[in-house]
């Protein structure tokens, strides 16, 4: 009985999170990993996170501020390196060739119109032919999540001018540079340090 209502609690918290038509599938797949889900507050490092506990359990976190669809696609995430550790061994790459395969695999049953918006789709699709260690470092995937995300005051790196500055969630301020190949170039205020950023990295445009 007790396990009951903590399978029927678990899929009433999911339907809070994640496309309707994802519930089932994404709960069996929970059930059947031997998965302890935890939504937490916001993490500006990170969407989510997988670790082994003691006892067995496979505990995986993700940030309770995410739109349903980057939810899904950090749950499955997360899912893919539990699945692809325990399949090939823990000393595989955590976003290696057997994890991308492990992703593409799982992934799979969620790429369709019943659970993602059409316009969606396609950008979908191209992301999952070599799934990258973050959704965040595919811009187009990025911009395309973000459309459905609420409104808030942050911008993209990228959307920075050359020379404005911008502040990080932990208060430091910094001047966009130019772009050195994929990444750019900023100089931290304070210090006069030179950092590069991820062209997604959401920031707050300072005036």
């Amino acid at each position: 009985m007790r396990l009951f209502l903590y399978f029927a609690v678990m899929k009433e918290i999911l339907a809070r999170y994640i496309p309707e038509r994802a519930i089932e599938p994404a709960f069996d797949l929970i059930v059947r990993c031997n998965v302890h889900l935890k939504i937490v507050n916001e993490r500006a490092t990170r969407h989510g996170d997988y670790r082994k506990m003691p006892d067995g359990r496979h505990l995986i976190t993700v940030n309770s501020s995410l739109n349903a669809y980057r939810f899904l696609i950090t749950l499955i995430h997360e899912i893919a390196h539990l699945v692809a550790f325990e399949k090939y061994g823990r000393y595989i790459k955590p976003h290696g060739i057997e994890w991308k395969r492990t992703f593409q695999q799982l992934m799979l049953p969620y790429i369709n119109p019943d659970v993602f918006p059409s316009k969606l789709l396609p950008v979908i699709a191209n992301h999952f032919k070599n799934p990258r260690a973050s959704s965040d470092t595919d811009a187009k995937l990025s911009l395309a999540l973000k459309q459905y995300d609420p409104e808030n005051d942050k911008n993209y790196i990228f959307e920075i001018p050359l020379g404005g500055r911008f502040r990080l969630y932990n208060g430091k301020i910094f001047q966009r540079g130019n772009k050195r190949v994929k990444r750019y170039e900023c100089i931290e205020i304070s210090t006069g340090r030179v950092y590069l950023f991820n062209p997604n990295a959401e920031v707050e445009l300072l005036n």
